[in-house]
């Protein structure tokens, strides 16, 4: 045991010499939630991807002509791509907002995830909160996080549930009960014309698998982000940020930005078509929007709450540690100072003890207001806008464009 120890205090000497990123493995390095699996091997093999993420326009345009484009051939051979039933191909708003907007921002999504979280994992050694003893257990949590990545098993069990439910959910194609471009009422049954038989088995697997995927891939991270947060960390209370070093979380916002805004996208599309087509309002969706706004706040800021019980605990021990200090620097301060026990020779202008008197209280001020989570108001603020953009068009069933602008000039004025 002796020597064990011995090793591991020798290791940890060893890797304090210098940068301790100089001695992180390549794999901790480059860490990439996306850069990896069946689709991505699969996509590198028809030269969809230039590693690591170029290509990225003609992988949007690629993707979503499959998706997209022999819908559009088929509505306009069956002659419902602007007409001839009551939901046209180009006027059923959910499926475009769907192929034309949501799914290229799944796409895209990877390179932002890509670049965004090698950054945000990289911050964890560069701001010292993985001590040198803790460096191996980081590095095996990167591993563990990245052989997930990479499962194949995983993205098979994806495609087989995707495929089962497609199968059920092509039993009842029709979401408004009424002809539409994808499907005709016959008998009170509903049969899929040539386009919703590429729609159902082609178009909706496409986006679902995306997204299922995103989903299994932020499981990872949420398992990763715990994973760190058992380990030792050195979280210092003082830190400006309020949040002892981890608040550069927060920017994970700006790094799934567009795979949360095509959560709203979609809402927007379902919303929009019940509007246009089935005589509902905007206010009828209230709950729905609700609960959307909800899931992507959990998506986004839930994983980051497994650092609440460490941020906690650190801000309560650092208020007993910097109150001792505090006390014992103003009774010191008081003496010399109020009680006049200070050398003859000291002058009060000038002296730095009045400077490190108003150094501590911020100090002490900080600790006191550590917060119980990695990210603060601007992190609450870019979702809410995320969630908010896609669906202020919405708005406009409900008010004329000089209504809303009058509206809103008496909001911000």
């Amino acid at each position: 045991m002796d020597t064990m120890e011995n090793e591991r205090s020798a290791g940890s000497s060893e890797l304090s010499h210098g940068k301790l990123s100089d001695h992180l493995s390549d794999a901790a390095k480059d860490f990439s939630l996306a850069a990896g699996g069946p689709l991505y091997q699969f996509l590198l093999r028809v030269k969809l991807v230039k590693p690591p993420f170029d290509r990225a326009i003609w992988r949007v345009v690629v993707i979503t002509s499959i998706a997209w484009a022999p819908l559009l051939l088929l509505t306009m051979l069956g002659g419902r791509i602007t007409s001839g039933v009551p939901i046209p191909f180009l006027h059923d708003y959910e499926a475009q907002s769907r192929f034309l907007l949501a799914l290229p921002l799944l796409i895209v999504a990877e390179l932002i995830v890509h670049r965004g979280m090698r950054q945000l994992i990289r911050q964890f050694v560069d701001r010292q909160i993985i001590k040198p003893a803790e460096l191996s257990r980081f590095e095996a949590c990167i591993a563990s996080a990245l052989r997930l990545r990479n499962s194949v098993v995983a993205e098979l069990c994806l495609l087989v549930f995707i495929a089962s439910a497609e199968f059920l959910w092509a039993k009842n194609v029709l979401v408004i009960p009424t002809d539409t471009w994808y499907a005709s009422m016959v008998g009170g049954i509903s049969k899929p014309t040539p386009a919703g038989y590429w729609y159902v088995f082609v178009s909706l697997p496409i986006v679902q698998f995306l997204g299922l995927r995103w989903y299994y891939r932020l499981f990872i991270w949420g398992r990763l982000l715990w994973q760190i947060a058992r380990l030792d960390l050195n979280l210092i209370p003082s830190h400006p940020d309020g949040s002892c070093g981890l608040g550069f979380m927060g920017q994970i916002v700006f790094t799934l930005a567009p795979f949360l805004m095509a959560h709203s996208v979609l809402l927007s599309g379902f919303i929009a078509n019940r509007i246009i087509h089935a005589g509902a309002r905007l206010p009828d969706y209230r709950i729905e929007i609700a609960v959307v706004a909800i899931l992507v706040f959990l998506i986004a800021l839930g994983p980051l709450c497994v650092f609440t019980p460490r941020l906690i605990q650190r801000r309560r021990a650092a208020v007993y540690s910097y109150g001792s200090l505090a006390s014992a620097y103003v009774n010191e301060f008081d003496k010399k100072w109020i009680q006049g026990q200070r050398p003859a020779d000291e002058p009060l202008i000038g002296s730095a003890d009045i400077q490190s008197l108003a150094d501590l209280a911020n100090s002490f001020s900080v600790v006191e207001h550590i917060v119980p989570f990695p990210f603060g108001r601007e992190a609450l603020v870019s979702l809410t806008v995320l969630i908010a953009l896609p669906l202020l068009p919405l708005l406009l069933t409900m008010f004329s464009a000089q209504e809303l602008a009058a509206r809103l000039l008496k909001v911000f004025i």
